[in-house]
């Protein structure tokens, strides 16, 4: 101020300024204070703005698109970006988590073109991706997974390794669908800000794949456990024998694959897995947090080992081998000792390569089998397979005999037998054909599959709850569900694809998802946004007419 008067003219201390000079100063300086007050303002402003700029409507759409449906999502409308500068921290003593961030990251390399490194680390860190142990949070189970998303860090935390991983199948599906690439893609990698805590409804969520009508390829088998892990499945059943083919070496009985492993539906060359390659199958689903269920079915569909060995024949003969579709004319010979040698060596061989709980021991469909054979023989082989340390699942016709406790009846066909399991102290799985049997055609016009059981669209594989579907089989009672494929029509991988997808996702969210998050009409329209996701992963998909699909 004392330097403003002292240029006033009115000032009667003499500056030693002219009238015209003090008018341009006091000019000069009010310019000057008004530019700096208007570039002060419009910074200000600009701020405001840049703070006030709409999300990108597409990262946000993700969060509202995922497969399964969380438990609860809360978005917060910002958004967190992977760019070179991302770091994916993992905490301390968790090897198995530094293995899931492994996976992730080297999935995403391709396509983003970012190093994405992984480090260690003692505390939670500022920015990046952090992957934790210790939710201490017991509605989350094993499985669950609490997902905080901000600006600048995705954190991640779970009670157990599986839960994690779980969480990195969301994470997947809110980065841009680019980054299942296997090629460089250009592009930002944003995914929308948000808490979702998330956790099973089942704790067994299954596919199968019928490897023995027709063979597949370990590589066939290892696509499949990628495509069906991503949407949360956790468990694998291989239907590894039945008439037309035996698929896993057993290095007692050889012939079982030198014989009755070299054909298939159609009469084609067939094939089997040696040891060394189930292992190798076991432990991608391992890593994938999937276990892999072996069946070896009996005492029916067995036609394959009965032509190997014709001793497991009660008439001593070794049949042909079969590539028909037909079932219920084969049976192993009941009465005969060295039929539960057989089965004791097969379960001992398989059980030493298997490190998930069950073992399948089929029973279904043993129409040449008398009840008075089939009873006594189903109640011998639940103590060998016991014995080998391990619970057993049946397709639901066991129950007509008398079950150990907790032996899982696999319904299938006869609700009935269901009930008879539960009244024995067991437990449900639901697999009910005609809604969850993949091997049923789409419609009338569908090339492949069959339609004995239902026709089954996409809206109809997703329209039903497997806790009140059979009166008298309540949730306390299953212990999950399985969607299965037999091979009878399918031939290749692009076969699995198609008839798997899309209704698995539907199966994988009846499996995880709360019965009252789930609506028809809403899904349809998530589902429909997974297209440009099926086509990044080449998915042979069909492309149903039930669903807005939005490429």
């Amino acid at each position: 101020m004392r330097f403003l008067f002292e240029m006033n003219p009115k000032s009667k201390k003499n500056t030693g300024l002219s009238k015209n000079k003090w008018q341009t100063i006091l000019i000069f300086g009010f310019n000057f204070l008004t530019m700096k007050k208007i570039i002060l303002i419009s910074l200000a402003a600009m701020l405001v703005l840049a703070s006030c700029k709409k999300p990108d409507p597409t990262v946000q759409t993700r969060l509202e698109s995922l497969i399964p449906k969380p438990v609860s999502v809360n978005a917060t409308g910002g958004e967190f970006e992977l760019t070179a500068k991302t770091i994916i921290y993992v905490s301390e003593g968790t090897p198995e988590l530094f293995s899931i961030a492994e996976l992730m990251a080297d999935g995403w390399r391709s396509a983003t073109g970012l190093a994405l490194k992984i480090e260690k680390t003692k505390t939670p860190p500022p920015s990046g991706i952090y992957l934790s142990l210790g939710a201490n949070d017991k509605a989350l189970g094993d499985e669950g997974y609490n997902l905080t998303i901000t600006k600048r860090l995705l954190s991640l935390s779970a009670n157990q390794p599986a839960g994690v991983f779980r969480g990195m199948q969301t994470v997947r599906q809110l980065l841009p669908a680019a980054a299942e690439s296997s090629s460089l893609q250009k592009g930002s990698w944003k995914i929308a800000t948000a808490s979702i805590r998330d956790f099973p409804t089942y704790g067994h969520r299954g596919f199968m794949l019928d490897v023995a009508r027709h063979f597949f390829s370990v590589e066939d088998v290892k696509r499949s456990i990628d495509l069906v892990s991503s949407y949360k499945i956790n468990q694998v059943h291989l239907h590894l024998s039945d008439d037309q083919g035996w698929r896993i070496e057993i290095k007692s009985w050889p012939k079982l694959t030198e014989h009755g492993g070299s054909t298939q539906v159609g009469g084609g060359a067939g094939g089997f897995y040696t040891q060394d390659q189930y292992k190798e199958i076991v432990r991608y689903a391992q890593e994938r947090f999937i276990a892999i269920i072996p069946e070896i079915d009996m005492p029916g569909h067995t036609n394959a080992a009965l032509a190997s060995y014709p001793e497991l024949n009660c008439n001593g003969k070794a049949p042909q081998l079969y590539s028909g579709i037909e079932v219920g004319f084969s049976t192993l010979c009941t009465k005969k000792e060295i039929t539960y040698k057989f089965i004791d060596d097969v379960v001992s061989e398989i059980s030493a390569i298997t490190p998930g709980p069950y073992f399948h021991v089929g029973g279904d469909e043993s129409h040449a089998t008398t009840k008075e054979d089939y009873i006594p023989f189903m109640e011998r082989v639940q103590d060998i397979v016991f014995a080998h340390g391990k619970k057993i699942i049946g397709w639901d016709e066991i129950a007509i005999s008398k079950l150990r406790p907790e032996v899982v009846a696999q319904v299938w066909s006869e609700a009935e037998n269901g009930k008879k399991a539960i009244a024995q102290g067991g437990k449900i799985l639901m697999s009910p054909a005609n809604k969850i049997y993949l091997d049923m055609s789409y419609d009338s016009t569908s090339k492949l599959g069959l339609h004995w059981a239902a026709y089954i669209e996409v809206d109809s594989a997703y329209q039903w709850d497997p806790a009140t579907l059979v009166k008298g089989i309540a949730k306390e009672n299953i212990i999950g569900i399985e969607a299965a494929l037999w091979s009878e029509t399918i031939k290749n991988l692009n076969d699995i694809e198609y008839m798997v997808f899309p209704r698995l996702p539907g199966y994988a969210e009846i499996g995880w998802s709360p019965e009252s998050n789930r609506n028809w009409e809403e899904y349809k329209v998530r589902l429909g946004r997974q297209a440009e996701r099926f086509r990044v992963l080449n998915i042979d998909y069909y492309r149903s007419n039930k669903v807005p699909w939005q490429d």
